[in-house]
């Protein structure tokens, strides 16, 4: 896939909001001084991503981080065979890749844009720059990245220890809570994702369980599924299968 669609300095952003307000809501640059995020203001660039397209890959050389202004990624690992293990799907506000800007190393997986997004890129040296002037900062990364790893150890366990049958039950749930639109009957509609790999992908398994177990659920009573819309009968009783399974 191909790289970045512009590239440019960007002292405002669209839709009336400035580089500064932007990096304000970001958790690791909240509460710097006026003067500090003046300096980082000046040090983002703007860059523009089409869906799929390739922000970096897993062990390219690190060269600074970035924050989603708009749109959403989508961060992943890959193994040798090329199955995919999705880690997060951020959003606006988030960072990404602060840990590979302080150690030095390798970016440790793929980002990729989810849709249309924009992000800001910081350099690693702007960005050491400013933790050396300013550890505070240094200490909310730290923060977030024991957040992340928090998550990690989350997947692993969901991974070693539950069926794939209990991972997609969680999986529609938390779309339910998230995106889910709640009808008259109490029923609540989802949209899945665009194809069931992309489950797959975000839950550990195969293409082929996630439709099979989709099709059980759906023998059961428990959904209805339309085209890439979910129809989920009943919450509690979906719930009630991770329940069963723990």
């Amino acid at each position: 896939m191909t790289f970045v669609t512009g590239l440019q300095c960007s002292p405002t952003m669209t839709a009336g909001q400035s580089t500064r307000q932007i990096l304000a809501k970001v958790p690791i640059f909240a509460g710097l001084a006026p003067a500090e995020m003046d300096f980082l203001a000046q040090h983002a660039l703007s860059r523009t991503y089409v869906p799929g397209q390739t922000i970096f890959n897993e062990g390219d050389a690190c060269i600074g981080l970035y924050v989603v202004v708009s749109g959403h990624v989508r961060i992943f690992k890959t193994s040798a065979s090329g199955r995919e293990q999705v880690l997060s799907i951020d959003g606006p506000g988030s960072s990404v890749a602060e840990l590979p800007v302080f150690d030095g190393g390798e970016y440790p997986a793929s980002v990729t844009a989810v849709d249309n997004a924009t992000v800001l890129f910081v350099s690693k040296q702007a960005f050491q720059e400013l933790c050396l002037a300013h550890p505070q900062v240094a200490l909310k990364v730290l923060r977030v990245v024991g957040g992340r790893l928090r998550r990690l150890v989350g997947i692993i366990e969901e991974l070693s220890f539950t069926t794939v049958r209990h991972r997609l039950a969680a999986f529609l749930i938390r779309l339910a809570k998230q995106e889910g639109a709640v009808l008259r009957d109490g029923k609540i509609v989802i949209a899945l994702p665009e194809n069931n790999q992309e489950v797959a992908s975000q839950i550990g398994t195969v293409r082929e369980l996630v439709s099979r177990n989709l099709s059980r659920f759906q023998s059961e009573g428990l959904i209805e599924i339309d085209g890439r819309n979910l129809t989920i009968n009943n919450l509690k009783a979906l719930e009630s299968e991770i329940d069963s399974s723990t």
